[in-house]
């Protein structure tokens, strides 16, 4: 099992980031107690890095994949442009098939938008079978995956930057 303490992931050099650094969290209304969360740890990590940052809400998970490339095909131009953008959502099993569509199809769709757009595209995707879960993922045992997905951002905005210079 993934263990936070087998990850340097929240180990960051607070000097690698560009000034002007952007990231447009996109978030679901669905599980909202859950994903407010992982807005919170996002909000915490990025403001105590001072990034600047936009929240989008779409409907449900499924719908996360078109409000980023909406977003970025919207703002092309201008400084409104993003450098990363996180995808908050939070998908509990149910009796159905629909959780297996509904997580392959935001998996899809955010691997396809990292394929795709020239800024990350961070998973900061729950799936879990119960509530419980993610309870310990919004900074129980296993973590706050929200901060996770943040740090991660940040990170490849500068692995995006250094490429860059090294050009």
């Amino acid at each position: 099992m993934a263990e936070i303490t087998n990850s340097n992931l929240y180990h960051l050099d607070a000097g690698i980031l560009p000034r002007d650094a952007c990231v447009v969290i996109v978030r679901t209304e669905w599980n909202a107690a859950i994903v407010d969360r992982l807005e919170e740890g996002c909000r915490q990590v990025l403001t105590e890095h001072r990034v600047a940052f936009r929240v989008i809400t779409v409907p449900g998970a499924f719908e996360v994949p078109f409000g980023i490339s909406a977003y970025w095909n919207a703002h092309l131009q201008g400084q409104n442009r993003p450098d990363a953008f996180i995808a908050l959502a939070c998908v509990v099993r149910g009796g159905t098939p629909h959780f297996d569509y509904v997580c392959k199809g935001i998996t899809d769709g955010i691997v396809q938008l990292n394929l795709t757009l020239p800024v990350p595209s961070v998973f900061g995707v729950l799936t879990v079978d119960t509530d419980e879960q993610a309870e310990e993922r919004t900074g129980g045992r296993h973590g706050h995956k929200g901060k996770e997905a943040a740090i991660t951002a940040l990170k490849m905005i500068a692995l995006k930057a250094s490429l860059n210079k090294a050009i």
